[in-house]
């Protein structure tokens, strides 16, 4: 209780923290003075000695980890709940859906998918709406999202079509330069046009956003109702994840004294079911103790459905894991350079793969009873351990080797992959190189694709954006946006800002081709 009570005392008193920051803190300590769900022994030590990880989501788990609400249903029927009625204009259904956000729930406490915008939209933005109503709409809406949402998870996705909307968003980003919402946009070869996919790109050099996903590969894991939010985490509309557990390959493989073949076959699948019984545990607690789902306006009103969760098991420390490996067979070999050691860690997450499609866990229907796989991005007290399955910071290699290591995992994430790319200035001289850059991963099956331009003020730390001025002192000012704080710590861990630089060409492929370095 004396330790307890210094915690909140210590939270009570910062001069850092605003009062929201505060509320969610003293919460997240009132959660984590409560008892686990059970676990066996072992998990309970995997879990203590860091080998798995629970991400810090609490003891006792109230609400899903992430959210993802039909907005369209609201928006076509209101809300009993809300008091709200069905929106008839653009302004209307702006502020309809700004008072919905504030009652979603999800890891944060602030909501990961805002919609797909463009889509939402559609009805309200008629032929008498000129550009310039336009986006004197949405630059309000943008401001306000900002300022009541204040965490960088927070998504938009757009595409894969062209549309009004989506370019107002991206006029709008260019002018306001703000780091929440963040932007998704959806890519197809067929249904995305170049200029579009330029615009986005263009929008990047401004504000480090959209990133770019593979809409095909999207809909056959997942259907046509999906989001990109948050690091990089697909999911299903009117669905989302009970929780995102992960397990370190590196501390995995440090308890391993054999090659890769044995660590597949035993090491492995032991920490690999370990880390399914902490997600079991933690989903049933979820969902027949708290019983969420049975009461919450979002599932009583059709905005979600149980049948559409599943949950996330998130790998990282490959390229550590892989290394050590290495070693142990004699082989001086690195992920992210040697072939025999990119073999290795196909392997490795093929396995694992193969583990999580073969254990069933409760309330997952959404994922067809099993988890979806996730290369997760990293937290801020991650130390001496590279996200995912990303190359190590600083050995990153030319633009075309580089996707063609990280492409071949892509299909296994179903619920996203955390692979970001560092570009110099040359691309800003050449958005269409970067078109085909982002077209030719795609065709060799990335799933993800994000870049960093390297003289830009925003970057991105796991998958969300911070702007590095507000990095600056924060220690001792604060920051307003929650997840600043989080960047901190991920850039004092991982050293971000040293990734290796890419110069992008005039033309660097042609679509259907691997890209040059």
């Amino acid at each position: 209780m004396t330790e307890f009570r210094a915690q909140v005392e210590a939270v009570l008193t910062s001069p850092t923290l605003t009062y929201d920051q505060r509320l969610r803190q003293l919460a997240a300590l009132a959660v984590n003075a409560m008892p686990y769900p059970d676990l066996s022994p072992a998990c309970r030590e995997a879990l203590d000695k860091r080998v798995i990880c629970d991400m810090y989501e609490g003891n006792r788990p109230y609400a899903p980890r992430y959210v993802l609400p039909d907005y369209g249903v609201a928006l076509r029927n209101g809300s009993a709940f809300l008091e709200l009625e069905p929106p008839t204009t653009l302004a209307e259904a702006l502020s309809f859906l700004t008072i919905v956000y504030g009652h979603v729930p999800s890891v944060t406490t602030y909501p990961v998918y805002l919609g797909d915008l463009d889509k939402l939209l559609a009805p309200y933005v008629t032929d008498e709406i000129s550009d310039d109503e336009l986006d004197t709409e949405l630059r309000r809406f943008w401001i306000r999202i900002d300022r009541l949402l204040p965490d960088a998870f927070t998504h938009t996705d757009l595409g894969p079509e062209d549309s009004r909307i989506a370019r107002a968003i991206f006029r709008v980003e260019r002018s306001l330069r703000q780091v929440v919402p963040n932007i998704t946009l959806k890519v197809d070869p067929e249904r995305t046009p170049d200029s579009l996919i330029e615009d986005g790109v263009r929008t990047v050099f401004e504000t480090g956003k959209p990133h770019f996903v593979n809409h095909p590969m999207m809909v056959g894991d997942h259907g046509e109702d999906y989001a990109s939010v948050s690091c990089y985490n697909s999911l299903k509309v009117g669905g989302g994840s009970h929780t995102l557990s992960r397990i370190n390959l590196k501390e995995v493989a440090l308890r391993h004294e054999g090659g890769v073949d044995e660590f597949l076959a035993t090491t492995l699948p032991s920490y690999v079911e370990l880390t399914a019984e902490l997600m079991e545990a933690r989903i049933r607690s979820l969902v027949e103790q708290q019983c969420f789902y049975d009461h919450n306006w979002l599932v009583t009103e059709g905005l979600i459905s149980l049948d559409r969760f599943s949950a996330m098991f998130g790998v990282f420390g490959l390229a550590e894991a892989v290394n050590l490996l290495m070693a142990h067979e004699g082989l001086d070999a690195r992920y992210g350079h040697d072939e025999v050691a990119n073999q290795a860690g196909y392997r490795i997450v093929e396995r694992v793969a193969e583990l999580v499609a073969a254990r069933p866990l409760p309330h997952c229907e959404g994922g067809g009873g099993r988890a979806y796989l996730h290369s997760q991005s990293g937290i801020d007290l991650d130390q001496d351990v590279t996200a995912g399955t990303r190359i190590p910071v600083g050995e990153e290699p030319g633009m075309r080797e580089h996707i063609s290591v990280c492409a071949p995992h892509h299909k296994l994430f179903a619920s996203g992959v955390s692979d970001i790319f560092h570009v110099d200035e040359t691309a800003v001289r050449n958005p269409q190189a970067m078109v085909d850059i982002i077209r030719g991963a795609f065709t060799v099956g990335m799933r993800d694709y994000t870049f960093n331009l390297d003289s830009n003020e925003f970057i991105r730390i796991t998958g969300y954006l911070v702007r590095k001025c507000d990095l600056v002192d924060i220690d001792q000012v604060g920051a307003r946006h929650g997840s600043d704080f989080l960047a901190a710590g991920a850039e004092r861990n991982f050293h971000l800002t040293q990734r290796n630089v890419k110069r992008v060409g005039a033309r660097e492929l042609a679509a259907g081709t691997t890209p040059e370095a």
